[in-house]
This record gives structure tokens, C-alpha cells and sequence, in this order.
């Protein structure tokens, strides 16, 4: 089953970039050679921090939304809060 993430990666001038994908790994390295997005570009190099597991690609399409809207200091609690357990 494909898997998607919702994800925050932090850019070199410590600003927050709010994504999605289907390859958390490929997409901080597509980031980093300036092929992500407009805004990391030029922020680089970033550094995924933190995401959260969806099943559907629009299911974390909305998560972005949602989180995208918060203020940085909402978001600083998230990615706090935050324990990957690799399973």
C-alpha cells in the first residue's frame, strides 16, 4: 500500500517549509540540490524534522493545509513533541 507523509523540514536560515510526499527521503535530497521547491531553493540545505504517515495523498494534502496555516510557534511545539521510532 503506497503511504504518503505530511513533513516540516527546517531551512539553513531556520524558517519552516510545510510539504508532502510519497518519499520523505527522496524529497529532502530533491530539495537539497534545489530541485524542491521555489522557496527551499534558495534556503538550502534543509533538513526534514519531522512528518506524520497518511494513507491517502489527500489525507495529507489537508494535514499541510491545517499546519501551514499555524504560526511558527505552533509548529515549534509539534516538531518538539515529535519521536520517530523507526519499525
Amino acid at each position: 500500500m503506497q503511504k504518503y507523509y505530511f513533513y516540516l523540514a527546517r531551512c539553513n536560515d531556520n524558517t519552516l517549509y510545510s510539504g508532502y510526499t510519497n518519499n520523505i527521503k527522496r524529497r529532502e535530497q530533491r530539495h537539497n540540490i534545489g530541485r524542491g521547491a521555489k522557496y527551499t531553493k534558495y534556503r538550502r540545505p534543509i533538513k526534514i524534522i519531522y512528518f506524520e504517515i497518511f494513507n491517502t495523498r489527500k489525507k495529507a494534502m489537508q494535514r499541510e493545509v491545517q499546519v501551514k496555516s499555524w504560526s511558527k510557534i505552533q509548529k515549534e511545539k509539534l516538531i518538539k513533541n515529535f519521536k520517530y521510532i523507526p519499525g
